[in-house]
């Protein structure tokens, strides 16, 4: 567990009032279990956050794609305001590390559930917001989740490089794409699998990822990269 005064250091944000943060913490289940101590849930900051972050990086993508039409500026969105994103900021945050958990959800591994942590980033998002506005949230949003590096990586995710794969292979007649999960590791609330692709019973790429549709996302941006590598 790390203090609020260490999460306000992660976050770059000093709060003016801490009882917000502490409430973007309050998971529905900690809240449940001390009803008579009249603690409210994040859920309420979490429908706010998620709003707040929705005008954040419409905003952003508007100004930084201004010929882009609103189809692909939504999908980019999707793509980086999705669980996955908000998990990995909330990682980087440690914000797992201050979650209040109710004892159930705490002993089935809901401290590091990518969902949980996903709206926890939302509520804090919220949080910031209510403190000092939406130049503060609008910073935080900018600097955890819309530098540059995160910007490619959204484009790299919403491409289906599964359907680009099949459309390469299948320029030559009679090419067969199998998918086929190859291992799995960690504990059941964060597993990883590993997929290899197969063109026509060779393997020609693997990739892993928190589900079995992110691994074979990744095995077949593996191949693509090989069999396109050099043209």
């Amino acid at each position: 567990m790390i203090t609020l005064e260490k999460l306000q250091e992660n976050l770059g944000y000093r709060f003016r009032d801490e009882s917000l943060l502490r409430g973007a913490l309050y998971h529905s289940s900690y809240a449940n279990e001390h009803r008579n101590e009249n603690i409210v849930s994040n859920e309420r900051l979490e429908f706010l956050g998620d709003a707040v972050l929705g005008f954040v990086s419409a905003e952003f993508l508007f100004s930084r794609f201004p010929n882009a039409p609103e189809g692909e500026l939504t999908r980019i969105r999707a793509a980086l305001v999705r669980e996955e994103s908000l998990f990995e900021v909330a990682q980087a945050l440690q914000l797992g590390e201050c979650l209040m958990l109710g004892r159930g959800e705490e002993s089935g591994g809901g401290r590091h559930r990518p969902s949980i942590l996903a709206d926890c980033t939302e509520a804090v998002f919220a949080a910031v917001y209510l403190d000092g506005g939406i130049d503060c949230a609008r910073e935080l949003i900018h600097r955890v989740l819309l530098s540059k590096g995160d910007i490619e990586v959204a484009e790299s995710r919403r491409r289906d490089y599964k359907t680009e794969l099949q459309e390469l292979v299948q320029r030559k007649p009679h090419q067969v794409l199998r998918y086929e999960l190859v291992g799995q590791s960690g504990p059941d609330h964060a597993k990883v699998f590993t997929v290899a692709v197969l063109l026509n019973g060779e393997p020609i790429g693997e990739g892993s990822g928190h589900s079995k549709k992110e691994a074979e996302q990744s095995s077949a941006r593996a191949a693509l990269e090989k069999l396109t590598a050099g043209n």
